[in-house]
């Protein structure tokens, strides 16, 4: 298949970029500039230079292709507008002669709060999620005969959120957390996650949702205490309260504090998805290393 990749650059969306490409795919990944794009090539992966600003600049990639999948995600003001703006223009190109798929990119924090319940696809409408838009444009995508994908907190290579405890740990001496960090996290490494996406996108369903966590159910003072300890410090940890939280990490922090429990035995059942990594905690030497390695390149 030929595939278009938004946000093929960037942590989540380079994972499934590379994914598609080690199961045998032609893969084109957007990219703001040359030298991101460069970056791409060495991958594998071929450039589409261009803006999800100006649909313009990435269309005649995406008219190319077979799956459209959107990863990107534009922490600014613009973050809701440039995603719907995205969505459109992928639905746009369905609604021609030629089949395409779209892969859409969400999350976990859309079920809100679980608890030690576990939340799975059926109930995917039914909680309080984050972003109440995203889940607006999960709808458009599913009504197109799409298929959206609600990754948990992924970790691995250059770290996503679990770097901001690498970094807490090396700059300041201690890992950050939310609150006691009592909560867990719904996990999964970049690798099993692009996997998901690859398997979703071949399958020839339409109007799926999948989830795509792994099964460790450790807290996040636990993850924590494990990359701390890992950048040699002793396990320390600094727990911020909600001030502390707001000033470092916006609204996020909500996202953060959630407590969730997200069953994905539906990617097993239905694409025979089976996550190969454990969790974060027990490996977190090998990711801190990655996160290093990623820091000093």
């Amino acid at each position: 298949m030929r595939v278009f990749v938004t946000g093929a650059t960037g942590f989540v969306g380079g994972a499934v970029a590379e994914a598609f490409r080690r199961r045998g795919h032609r893969v084109a990944g957007l990219a703001r500039t040359e030298t991101k794009g460069r970056a791409l090539a060495a991958r594998e992966i071929e450039p589409a230079l261009g803006d999800m600003k100006d649909t313009a600049s990435y269309l005649r990639a995406a008219q190319a292709a077979d799956v459209l999948v959107h990863c990107a995600a534009e922490y600014t003001a613009d973050y809701q507008a440039l995603d719907r703006r995205t969505v459109d223009a992928f639905i746009s190109l369905t609604k021609g002669t030629r089949a395409r798929t779209i892969v859409y990119t969400s999350g976990v924090w859309q079920y809100g709060a679980t608890g030690n319940d576990p939340a799975d696809e059926t109930s995917a409408f039914e909680g309080k999620p984050l972003a109440p838009w995203r889940s607006e444009h999960e709808k458009l995508v599913l009504a197109a005969g799409g298929i959206v994908v609600r990754p948990g907190c992924v970790y691995g290579r250059s770290g996503g959120l679990t770097g901001a405890w690498f970094a807490g740990a090396v700059e300041e001496g201690a890992a950050p957390i939310v609150g006691k960090g009592e909560n867990r996290w719904a996990t999964v490494h970049g690798d099993d996650c692009g996997e998901l996406f690859a398997l979703a996108a071949e399958s020839g369903l339409k109007g799926e949702i999948f989830n795509a966590t792994d099964r460790s159910r450790s807290t996040v003072r636990e993850m924590a205490s494990a990359a701390s300890r890992a950048a040699g410090k002793d396990g320390n940890i600094a727990e911020l309260d909600a001030k502390e939280a707001e000033k470092r990490y916006g609204a996020m922090m909500h996202g953060l504090a959630l407590d969730q429990h997200v069953d994905s035995s539906k990617g097993l059942r239905r694409l025979g998805w089976t996550p190969r990594f454990g969790g974060f905690a027990d490996d977190a030497p090998r990711y801190f290393a990655a996160w290093m390695a990623t820091r000093a390149a």
